[in-house]
């Protein structure tokens, strides 16, 4: 019988997982279904450039993975059963149960409205391609001058407003933040950032913790009443909660715990990889949820699925940070150079050169979803009976 791979979610860490298994394991041997609700893979990192009226190449998950051997399944993940081995989807024919002998679970991350009150009904998101099109549709509604408030310090929202102010020059665009703008940053990072925004015309709200959103403004704790036609949120990422839901571990924020291969403390024959996954850093310090963290965990729960089912050598490589890209418009960039933990050192690359390092980083990892094993030759493996049993192990077991 066939060993039975199914990927849930075909976003930078589940699509590559897929197409890295498909390149190490035998076709004979293995099914791998890929679940995912578009038909297409969204470039999550440009969703920024998408909200501010560019539109991004298209890329069909069916044409991408044509002659992989990877099957591509269109639908809603409605739950999943760790006990029995089996998840529910639900498309336009109804629901189904799929059965499989070892689980990936890539379903990511959402907004996070994080509680704050009108949030949810007032704010626009900027976590999926829905969300993006939605503000982008809004955006182009509004007149010149009106304001658009982005609230959130992060990569998200730093570049959401430099992408914003740079393609709407008319529009009053502002950045509200916590604590100080741009605080992860080495000084010559925060320096330079703040030269891009005051030549962009941003202006930053320091020290602004939003305690509420309403139509036409937000409110901050220290009494602060900031006008806003439209209010981008920004702020975090929630991952998808039907983990919470099973008998998987896991943790207060709903990331599934796992062990340096990817592997779920508790059910051998499930892995989480992205942002669903809870994964220990250098320093003993959790991944931050990005890309970069991302797809380095695809390829380790790929190669260590792939060497317990053909007796192979288990990967060790420990995933490390190198810098931080962070576009500023199409014109400008910041590449924030880190420690292995993802702190800030002083050297930083800015201007031109920067913004055409940080393109290249996006290409590279759309290039990367298409070409898993990055362009070099790869043997498929064929798996053993024996190995696929002891891989996934008996239902309920936990296993070394």
């Amino acid at each position: 019988m066939q060993h039975r791979i199914i990927v849930l979610g075909a976003g930078y860490t589940g699509a590559t997982a897929a197409g890295r298994l498909a390149r190490r394991l035998h076709r004979e041997d293995v099914t791998i279904t890929l679940v995912n609700a578009e038909p297409d893979f969204v470039e999550r990192i440009r969703l920024h450039q998408l909200a501010a009226g560019q539109d991004l190449k298209p890329r069909p998950l069916r044409a991408m993975f044509a002659g992989s051997g990877v099957e591509l399944r269109l639908a809603q993940v409605a739950g999943v059963d760790a006990g029995r081995r089996t998840v529910t989807v639900a498309d336009a024919d109804g629901v189904e149960e799929l059965s499989y002998d070892t689980l990936v679970y890539a379903l990511g991350s959402g907004w996070d409205a994080q509680g704050v009150p009108g949030a949810a009904e007032h704010a626009y998101e900027l976590a999926g391609r829905s969300g993006a099109l939605r503000l982008r549709e809004r955006l182009a509604r509004l007149d010149a001058g009106q304001a658009v408030l982005v609230v959130g310090g992060g990569l998200t929202g730093v570049e959401a407003a430099a992408e914003l102010a740079e393609a709407r020059p008319d529009l009053d665009v502002a950045l509200a933040v916590r604590g100080g703008l741009g605080d992860w940053l080495s000084p010559k990072g925060r320096e330079h950032l703040r030269k891009v925004f005051g030549r962009l015309g941003i202006t930053v709200h320091e020290h602004a913790d939003v305690t509420a959103v309403a139509a036409g403004r937000v409110s901050t704790a220290d009494g602060r009443d900031i006008p806003a036609a439209v209010t981008v949120w920004t702020t975090g990422f929630a991952v998808h909660p039907i983990a919470r839901a099973t008998a998987l571990e896991v943790t207060g924020t709903g990331q599934i715990v796992v062990d340096a291969t990817m592997r779920s403390v508790s059910h051998p024959d499930v892995y989480a990889i992205g942002d669903a996954a809870l994964v220990m850093g250098p320093g003993n310090k959790p991944l931050r949820m990005s890309c970069a963290s991302g797809t380095p965990t695809a390829w380790q729960a790929a190669d260590a699925i792939a060497a317990r089912l053909t007796g192979g050598r288990l990967p060790a490589t420990t995933i490390r940070y190198f810098n931080q890209c962070v576009s500023l418009g199409r014109k400008e960039g910041l590449i924030q150079y880190v420690t292995a933990d993802d702190r800030a050192v002083p050297a930083v690359l800015t201007g031109r050169l920067a913004a055409v390092y940080k393109e290249l980083i996006c290409k590279s990892a759309a290039w990367g979803v298409a070409n898993p094993t990055l362009g070099l030759p790869s043997r498929r493996r064929r798996v053993t009976r024996a190995r696929a049993a002891a891989a996934a192990g008996p239902l309920g077991a936990r296993l070394p």
